[in-house]
């Protein structure tokens, strides 16, 4: 779930953070709950770009309908994501225009 880092606000806790190497090289920062080792979020280092918020993370998804699934290479295959009708991803999106558009039209 893409949010701008300046709109995601921690209401509880501290996070712990340890960063990667992503698939195209750059590095990848990967924020953590200490206590229990949930993935809060990832984050390329440059403020400016949006955070890959980990949607289960939230304390109450049952509103939120996904509009696309990325990385689905990496997707267990019991998981169904073929059967979703959302626009599914191998990897990262060369941009994400199609994604933003579905989302604005799910508000419709």
């Amino acid at each position: 779930m893409r949010v701008a880092l300046q709109d995601f606000e921690l209401i509880s806790g501290r996070l712990k953070f340890w960063s990667t190497t992503a698939d195209d090289g750059s590095a990848k920062i990967c924020a953590f709950c200490p206590e229990c080792g949930s993935r809060i979020y990832h984050a390329s280092g440059d403020p400016t770009e949006a955070i890959s918020l980990k949607a289960g993370s939230l304390d109450n998804i049952v509103n939120f309908e996904p509009v696309a699934h990325i990385w689905a290479k990496r997707a267990p295959r019991w998981l169904g994501l073929e059967h979703g009708g959302v626009l599914i991803y191998p990897g990262q999106p060369d941009d994400f225009a199609d994604i933003y558009k579905a989302w604005d039209h799910r508000a419709d």
